[in-house]
């Protein structure tokens, strides 16, 4: 286990013996891990190269929350994996360390609240006091018409005691493939619609006003990450997120 030459962690088992290389990779996929989307295997080769399975971030996000949030023999093998994962990056010294706690940190939180769990919140947005209740919501995967993949995500709010449906769409943007999203909204709407983003992701959007008086409202990956800490909206963001990537 190490950090790499961009300061991602990397987390790598090495051996030469195929039944070693099976017996992990059987180990990951009990405790909920899939191949291809959360570790890579390479078998060894017959003139002795060793063989591997790498943990992708993504994969040890989704132990940690298997470890929290999981249920039964795939939540046991999580908690184990996800605690042998930090001794292990402990011994490779405090940056290590820090990095994997970072990884682990979020995979738990993804899921570990409901969008109801926000009741008679208080944000304060330009200096304006609003409060704001969700009522539910979700998100999920569509085309475009552009013909790229979006992910909507729809949330029922009262905020200030007015009920709306507020809805959002992500899509992957520039030459960095970066997660934006773009929402339009008259003043009053756009206002109370930056609440509930705050409310919900602890982060304000970012607010424009176009030349004809529209109100642009555009969050980031950061929001994104907020939005994953919600059960009704982590899986999809998750998947979009993993499937839009390149």
């Amino acid at each position: 286990m190490r950090l790499d030459h961009s300061g991602a962690l990397e987390v790598k088992y090495q051996s030469t013996n195929p039944d070693g290389i099976e017996r992990e990779t059987r180990r990951l996929k009990a405790m909920g891990l899939e191949e291809g989307r959360h570790f890579a295997v390479r078998a060894p080769e017959e003139d002795g190269k060793a063989g591997f399975v790498s943990i992708l971030k993504e994969g040890l996000e989704r132990a940690a929350r298997l470890s929290i949030h999981g249920s039964g023999e795939q939540q046991r093998l999580a908690a184990e994996f996800v605690e042998y994962i930090l001794q292990r990056a402990r011994e490779g010294g405090d940056d290590v360390y820090k990095k994997a706690l970072e990884v682990v940190e979020e995979g738990r939180a993804r899921g570990s609240l409901k969008l109801t769990d926000i009741k008679g919140r208080k944000v304060y947005v330009e200096g304006r006091r609003h409060v704001v209740t969700v009522l539910g919501g979700g998100a999920q995967s569509e085309e475009g018409r552009s013909g790229k993949t979006l992910l909507r995500i729809a949330i029922t709010a009262e905020v200030d005691g007015v009920r709306r449906d507020y809805t959002m769409a992500f899509g992957r943007y520039g030459t960095n493939n970066k997660a934006v999203s773009y929402a339009y909204a008259k003043a009053d709407v756009a206002e109370r619609f930056s609440a509930l983003i705050k409310a919900l992701t602890g982060e304000e959007p970012g607010v424009y006003r176009r030349s004809d008086g529209t109100i642009v409202i555009v969050c980031y990956e950061g929001h994104l990450k907020g939005f994953m800490r919600y059960a009704e909206l982590a899986d999809a963001i998750m998947k979009w997120l993993e499937e839009t990537s390149r």
